[in-house]
C-alpha cells in the first residue's frame, strides 16, 4: 500500500487528501506510531505497516483559541488519545469550544477542504468514560 518513492509523511498526507486516515503499526513490537515515521520510536524497527484505526479516542487536554467573530469565532484545540495508543492534536467539531471536556469520547473523521485532508474529531454520545 505504501508508495516507497514517498516518505512516510508525504504518503500519510496523500492518503488524508484522498479522505483516508491511516496509522502506522510496527511489525516488530506491535505498537502503533503517530506522527508518521520511517522507523518505530518504541523499538527502532523499520517494519511499519499502514492500518486504518478504529477512530475512537478520548480527549486528553483542551484549550480554547479566542478569535473575533469575523475570523470564525472561538475554536478548541484538543489533544486526543486514540484507543490505539497514539496522541493527536486536532479539534472537536460538533461542540461549542467551551463544551469540550477532558475524558470525553470522540471519533475521528477526515475533512478534505481545497484538496487538503485533515483529521478532525466529533464528540460521541455518552461523552466521558
Amino acid at each position: 500500500m505504501n508508495d516507497h518513492r514517498l516518505g512516510a509523511q508525504a504518503f500519510h498526507q496523500r492518503e488524508l487528501d484522498a479522505g483516508r486516515f491511516l496509522l502506522q503499526r510496527c511489525g516488530d513490537c506491535g505498537r502503533h506510531v503517530y506522527y508518521p515515521r520511517e522507523s518505530c520510536p518504541h523499538c527502532g524497527g523499520t517494519a511499519l505497516e499502514w492500518k486504518a484505526p478504529g477512530g475512537l479516542g478520548t480527549v486528553h487536554a483542551v484549550t480554547t483559541v479566542r478569535r473575533k467573530p469575523a475570523d470564525g469565532g472561538d475554536l478548541n484545540v484538543s489533544l486526543v488519545d486514540l484507543d490505539e495508543g497514539v496522541r493527536l492534536m486536532s479539534r472537536i467539531e460538533n461542540l461549542a469550544p467551551e463544551a469540550v471536556r477532558i475524558g470525553q469520547r470522540v471519533r475521528a473523521r477526515v475533512q478534505v477542504k481545497d484538496g487538503r485532508g485533515l483529521v478532525l474529531f466529533e464528540a460521541v454520545e455518552g461523552a466521558a468514560r
